[in-house]
């Protein structure tokens, strides 16, 4: 056998750093992994339950009312067009086993190989290069002030930024695009944390006519509800864009058996037409934020970006392993800023998915 060739699953590193945090007497705030802890939306588990008896196959492409759904949520909370001269369409939008899948499989499913660059930030999800991996693809990290490599024919945008919090403009983001569509690149744009902006800061879709200029040709956005709709066990997503691309990433998944199930699909539905609970998903996180936050800097490490999303990017200004080791000690656990490229060296991330008690313990033991 000669699976592919990837790298270590970087949380498995983890293990030592996360038996000392364990050890605590008080036991342990995890902040590593941005997993939701909050309850589902009553009327989106409801929606899963009434759908239990769906014996056939669903629909790969998803039920047009989940597809309308998606449509009018994107417009409605992120100002997606609608218009067929904008090009966004309940026929370019497609369900997906929650968004980490669609993000490994993308190039391979565009049908990138050997001879083509998968570009992405600097600091960055690691699956945006395992997806190169799995390709055959060449990975390529690169900083915003950096031009798109030659032969580049997937370009990640992620805004707001995993792991950093930082929110591209819509100028940065609508330049991207540009230069990428210069080079025939397809634009692929993780928004899974595009609901979280932090108070007072605007975040915009690829899928704005203000980015994209009227056409949302080689144009692809990735949604998650697993952040906004504490959806991660549900594995509920889906892209939406060129609907040239999306039809051929329909007929692809189609032969894979990529399908999303009915219950899921119908629980997808009812949370693309709340936008009650998004808002309060978002107050909630902007309240730990506020907590934790000062008390990460008292402690004395430096707060960059974190205006948007789930995460906290700091840094103490050494080795990120001899900061985890120091918070480990005092029984939180964080993600190293190696995971996401050589440039988090110095950095940690600091998820803000604990409940509200365990996010005050935090703040507590940092004070000590």
């Amino acid at each position: 056998m000669h699976f592919p060739a990837l790298p270590d699953f970087p949380w498995d590193s983890l293990a030592g750093a996360a038996a000392v945090a364990r050890g605590h007497p008080d036991g342990v705030v995890d902040l590593s992994v941005g997993t939701p802890v909050d309850p589902v939306p009553a009327a989106v588990g409801e929606a899963l339950r009434a759908a239990w008896d769906s014996p056939g196959y669903p629909q790969t492409w998803g039920t047009p009312a989940l597809r309308e759904a998606a449509v009018d949520a994107l417009a409605r909370r992120h100002g997606a067009g609608r218009s067929s001269d904008e090009g966004l369409d309940p026929d370019a939008v497609l369900p997906t086993i929650g968004s980490k899948e669609l993000v490994a499989w993308l190039p391979t499913l565009l049908g990138l190989g050997r001879d083509d660059v998968v570009a992405f930030p600097d600091l960055a999800y690691p699956t945006y290069e395992v997806g190169a991996q799995l390709a055959g693809a060449t990975p390529a990290r690169v900083r915003d002030d950096e031009p798109l490599p030659a032969g580049t024919r997937l370009a990640w945008l992620n805004s707001p930024s995993n792991p950093t919090g930082r929110v591209l403009d819509a100028a940065a983001l609508a330049a991207r695009v540009a230069e990428a569509r210069e080079l025939g690149a397809v634009v692929a744009a993780d928004e899974c944390y595009l609901a979280l902006p932090g108070p007072g800061v605007l975040t915009t879709s690829v899928l704005d006519p203000v980015v994209h200029g009227g056409s949302v040709e080689g144009l692809l956005a990735v949604h998650s509800l697993s952040k906004t709709s504490n959806l991660a066990g549900y594995r509920a997503g889906l892209v939406a864009g060129d609907p040239v691309l999306v039809a051929g990433l329909l007929q692809v998944r189609k032969h894979a058996g990529m399908i999303v199930p009915r219950p899921v699909q119908e629980a997808m539905t009812v949370a693309l037409r709340d936008d009650v609970h998004v808002a309060e998903t978002r107050a909630r996180y902007d309240d730990r934020r506020r907590v934790l936050r000062p008390a990460l800097e008292a402690a004395g490490l430096r707060v960059e970006h974190s205006e948007a999303g789930l995460y906290l990017w700091a840094t103490a200004d050494e080795p990120c392993r001899t900061t985890v080791d120091r918070l480990a000690a005092r029984g939180i656990l964080v993600a190293p800023g190696e995971f996401y490229g050589p440039a988090g060296g110095a950095h940690v991330r600091v998820a803000l998915t604990a409940s509200d008690e365990r996010i005050a313990a935090a703040a507590e033991r940092l004070a000590e």
